[in-house]
Order: C-alpha cells, then structure tokens, then sequence
C-alpha cells in the first residue's frame, strides 16, 4: 500500500501534541510564518514530484493556518509558472497572524482568488487547505459541499497536512473527508493517519519535520508506536542445538460441530510459526480431518471439560475460541482454560462469552476482538468503537488487564501499562473469513518460545498483516490459509536459525 513509505517516523502523536510541538518551535526562535513557508515549501516539492508534468493548480482554503499554507503553495506554483487560482471556502477577511500575511503575499503575487462556490470549476491539481488538524466535530457547510466537490471531480488531490474531515486523534471520518492522492504532513506523524477510515483517505504520505531539532520535542511522549520492520520485537534466533523443548507447546481448544475448520486454521498458523509442539482439543468428529491434514499435530476429541484436566499440566501456552460456540460444551472448556495459570490468547466465541459475564480473564492474556467483539466487550455499539479506536483498545486493556489486538485497517495493539502500537500494513483482499483463525494460532505459538504478551502481539500482528499484503498482490479469492507459508517466511527473515 502506498503509505507504508519506510521513510516515516515511528512515533505518533496526537492533534495537541503537534501544536505543541509547533508552538514550541515558535518560542524556540523560528517564526510562525517561516514554518508557514516551510511547510508549503514541503508540499508544493512533494505535489511537483509526484505530478512532474502538471501545470494547473486549483487550492481551495479554509480560514486557518492550514489555509495559509496553501495560499503560500499557491504562491510557489505562480512562481513556478504555474496557472493557480484560490478558491476561498473561508472569507480571507477573517484570516488573522501568519495565515493572513500568506493570503497577503499570495495577492501581491498576483494569485487569482475567487470565494468558492458550489458552481466552481476545479481544474488541474486539487490542493486541499480547508481544515487541517483543528477539526473535532462534524465538518460544517460551506466545507462540507466544498469536500463533496473535490471528491467529486475526480482530479489528483493533495491535502496540506491531513485531509479535511479525518479526524487526526482517531482516524474517524467527521461526516466527510477529502479522498487525498498524496498526504503532505508536518511536524509529527499524526495517529489518525494511520488507523480507521484514513486508509481510504489518504493515499500516500510524505512527512517533513519542517527542520525541527528532536531535542525540541523533548518531554513530549508520543501517543503511539508506528510498527515496521526495523522496530519490530524480535524472536531469539535458533541455535544449531536447538530442540522441541525449548519451544513451548501450545494447546488450542475450539472447533465445535460445524466450526471445526477455524480451530485447524489456527492449530496450522501455530504449528508452522515455529511452536515446539501443537496439541488440539476439539470436538471427536474433527478428529480424523485434523490427524489427516496436520499429522504432526496431537488431537484430543473432547467432549468435556474433565478431558482437558490432564493436558492442561503439560503445556505452556493456551488458544481458546476459534470455532468454539457458545453451547454448553464450548462454556466449559472455556471454563477450564481460565483456570489454567497459563499465557493465553482469547479469540472469536471466547471473547463473546466474556462480554457474556460467563467467564472471567486470567491475568496476562492476549485478546483478539474484531470492533464487533470490542463493542461487546465494552458494552457500547460498534460505531462507537470505530469512531475512537485508540480510545477503545485502550479502554479494553485497562478493563481486562490484557494485552489487546484490535483488529482491522490500523489494528492497534494496547498494552496494560499505557503502550499503544499501530501496525497500518495489510491489503484489502484480506477481507475474508478464517485470518483471526490464523493470527490467534501465529500469536499462539510467539508465546510459547517466549515471547512477552505485547511484543508477542506487535510481533504477530506486523508478521500477519505483511503476509496479507504479500498473498494479496494476486487480488480478490485470498483463503486464510494462504498466510501460513508467507508468515513462516517473514519470520524466518526476522529472527533466522542458526546454521
């Protein structure tokens, strides 16, 4: 995907923090209006790349400093010979400091600016300078119909900072939201980019840190992790004498009648994400399926609780839900792993029975809920969820004293302790049934060779999403098991065995 550009920062800051960070830089000694022309500087070199044969702009500006920026890159494209017009969604009247000397020096230079109107043509490239990252609530008009009509007009598009209408904190869409091409940003990376609806929004991202020195940021912490392969948590390597021992052994417990496929899924990610040994437990007539497509794996048909009671003393780490049903049988199994003083990963029908009040968290566990599950866990709706996901997965975290993946485009991973990390890799043809299968087994298996709770997730969640985007480069028809491999293979690349 195009805005996973490895030449971003790892850190994520919130709406607050970046203007902090700017007013900072202001009493530091640079000015206002220096950072002004920084960033328009940086925007318009961004836009001149990526379009290296346009020569049209049309900049619709808001009444902000976000609106000054694009009146100075107005300013650089008339300097460039460049036909330019401003269409002014804002009165330039009320614009006030650094934005209005902009509007003023983008006059002298002779920029045609015009107030906008719903009759207004766009032409050549669109720059979007409505709103920045100051908007909280739903986008009003005039704004509203002015984003209507850029999406409309299906021109390149490129937003100053953070396209109008996405919310910088959450990654939720205010009602509506400009559909960038290109994303100029400034300062610090902004944590709505990365989670949310932004992935339809965004398109790519340049950052520029407008020369700022880090020690400037001293003292303010970021809000989030940014994961990619050079920040990732890493596995031990294998050593030449390495042995199954070493490695933990992961029971996974699911698959009720007629769901015994999500708990094979997951025995399968386990088994070959490099777990020591793999046992299942699960209904008796997935027996002969699970022994004839994983031999390897040791099968348990279970048809009590009583069952487990034995293979709960030998191994290290537990996977409870995929396919387990909310039936009697399903409830006690569950039963009996929460009693288990084991690392546990709680997925699908485990985490619905725990919003059921039907079972209680062990301390230490990995939970994996979809917004659906989360909304449940949480006792709110799902677009409640959606609209702060940050927000949610924290909350989460904080209620079940887990470490918590909250899954879909930028899955967050929380951590009891305050950590927050964003993995916003993946690819739509991942929108199938059986990943959470996949991901519960992968995390699974992490655990067991040692893996703490939040690294063993941060892990997992990177190893799966890039797996996904791996498989579905050949598009739509992507099965859950097609990750298997492309997991083994990134993690075989991030933590090697020794030869």
């Amino acid at each position: 995907m195009p805005h996973t550009k490895d030449d971003l920062p790892d850190a994520l800051y919130g709406a607050a923090q970046v203007r902090a960070m700017d007013a900072r830089l202001i009493a530091a000694g640079t000015p206002g209006f220096e950072l002004m022309q920084r960033a328009a500087y940086a925007t318009w070199r961004a836009l001149v790349r990526r379009w290296p044969n346009a020569s049209e702009l049309t900049v619709i500006a808001g009444h902000g400093n976000n609106a000054g920026d694009g009146y100075l890159v107005a300013v650089l494209a008339r300097r460039g010979g460049w036909t330019v017009r401003v269409l002014a969604a804002g009165d330039p009247q009320r614009l006030q400091g650094d934005a209005a000397q902009a509007c003023a020096e983008a006059r002298g230079e002779g920029v045609d600016i015009q107030a906008w109107s719903a009759n207004a043509q766009l032409r050549g490239i669109v720059l979007d300078a409505l709103l920045g990252t100051g908007l909280t609530g739903e986008v009003r008009e005039p704004y509203a119909s002015a984003i209507a009509a850029i999406n409309a007009s299906h021109l390149p598009v490129v937003a100053v900072d953070i396209p109008s209408g996405l919310c910088a904190d959450t990654g939720r869409v205010l009602g509506v939201a400009v559909r960038a091409d290109l994303t100029v940003t400034f300062i610090g990376l902004k944590l709505g980019l990365f989670t949310g609806d932004a992935a339809d929004v965004i398109g790519e991202v340049v950052f520029n840190d407008l020369q700022a020195s880090p020690a400037a940021f001293d003292g303010i912490a970021s809000l989030a992790l940014r994961l990619t392969a050079a920040n990732l948590p890493r596995l031990a390597a294998r050593a030449p004498t390495a042995h199954k021992g070493r490695f933990g052994h992961v029971l996974l417990i699911g698959g009720d009648r007629g769901f015994g496929g999500a708990i094979l899924l997951s025995a399968q990610s386990a088994l070959r994400s490099g777990a020591g040994m793999v046992s299942l437990a699960t209904r008796g007539e997935h027996v002969p399926a699970a022994l004839a497509r994983l031999p390897e794996v040791m099968v348990l048909g279970t048809s009590s609780a009583n069952q487990l009671m034995g293979l709960l003393q030998k191994v290290s780490v537990l996977v409870v839900g995929p396919g387990l049903g909310q039936s009697s049988w399903g409830r006690s199994l569950l039963s009996a792993a929460a009693d288990a003083a084991l690392p546990q990963v709680w997925d699908a029908d485990a985490l619905n029975l725990l919003a059921a009040g039907q079972v209680k968290l062990p301390a230490g566990c990995v939970i994996t809920p979809h917004p659906g599950e989360a909304a449940r866990l949480l006792g709110i709706s799902t677009a409640q969820v959606q609209a702060d996901r940050p927000g949610a997965a924290q909350a989460l975290s904080k209620k079940y004293t887990a470490v918590v993946v909250l899954k879909g485009a930028g899955s967050l991973i929380a951590s009891p302790d305050g950590r927050l990390a964003v993995c916003h890799q993946g690819h739509p043809a991942m929108a199938t049934a059986g990943l959470g299968d996949v991901l519960a087994g992968l995390l699974g298996a992490l655990l067991a060779q040692g893996m703490g709770a939040f690294d063993a997730a941060c892990l997992g969640v990177w190893l799966h999403a890039n797996a996904g985007a791996q498989q579905g480069n050949s598009g739509r028809g992507l099965a859950a098991s097609d990750l298997i491999p492309a997991i083994r293979q990134l993690l075989e690349e991030q933590a090697p065995c020794l030869k």
